[in-house]
């Protein structure tokens, strides 16, 4: 059996963002860690400072202080080329598939593009490249969508097909760790069930880990087997998703669970 430091993907220490002319950090001394294989959530009202927490992980934004320890290296530290081969082992689906996708570009295009950038100098074990047709025909079989879609553009999608398509980009580089930021936030109530158990099924069938960016406890709590509870920028309470409703629960996490 592995220890649990040989199971964790991504540690972050300490991590603080303070956006000029801001009187409080956005995020605020955050650590946090993330096993191999598994889905922490991260739930706080809009504003809280998650997003913010996201750009500086993906190094967006630079965070003031603080650690991201990230196959090995500690990537708030890169920049430039020393960054650039780490890009590929942290990739975000968006709330809004729409914005997220080049209206310009057509389907196989937005999916090859990752791989042609970032990962063409990877071992990757569940998706064989031998040829773009190929490629892309795998990621748009992983997330359930037909191969003729490839053709198309994106405002030719729905916007559960489309969110879809974000997703195969996202883990068709097999990234180390995947954040979902709000990624049910722009759909109907039945897109939003299907778009949830398929991240379910991939996280278990490709081994993904996740980081769930959300303020619906509801999802949180569906998706995560740990989950983290941000206010104004810090973590307020963490727990086991089974724990939810312990009675040690922070005042804030009640009040989450109130209208859960």
């Amino acid at each position: 059996m592995r220890s649990q430091a040989s199971q964790i993907v991504l540690r972050v220490e300490q991590l603080t963002r303070t956006y000029a002319g801001a009187e409080h950090p956005a995020i605020n001394d955050i650590s946090f860690f993330l096993n191999r294989g598994e889905c922490l959530g991260l739930v706080g009202e809009s504003g809280c400072g998650k997003s913010t927490m996201a750009r500086c992980l993906l190094r967006i934004e630079d965070a003031d202080c603080g650690t991201i320890q990230l196959g090995g290296h500690d990537i708030a530290r890169l920049d430039g080329r020393r960054l650039r081969p780490h890009r590929r082992r942290i990739q975000i689906v968006f709330q809004n598939p729409s914005a997220a996708l080049n209206p310009k570009l057509t389907i196989g295009a937005s999916l090859i593009d990752p791989y042609e950038q970032l990962g063409r100098d990877a071992k990757l074990p569940h998706f064989t490249y031998t040829s773009k047709e190929g490629y892309i025909r795998q990621l748009l079989e992983a997330v359930e969508l037909p191969s003729e879609l490839a053709s198309r553009y994106p405002h030719e999608l729905s916007g559960g097909q489309r969110q879809r398509v974000t997703i195969a980009r996202a883990i068709g580089i097999e990234p180390d760790v995947v954040i979902l930021d709000e990624p049910t936030a722009s759909l109907d109530v039945i897109s939003q069930g299907s778009i949830l158990q398929l991240l379910t099924d991939l996280r278990t069938s490709l081994g993904l880990s996740y980081l769930f960016i959300s303020h619906d406890l509801a999802a949180v709590h569906r998706m995560s087997q740990r989950i983290m509870v941000m206010q104004s920028g810090r973590i307020v309470d963490r727990f086991g998703a089974d724990a939810l409703f312990a009675e040690e629960r922070h005042p804030y996490t009640k009040e989450l669970i109130s209208i859960f």
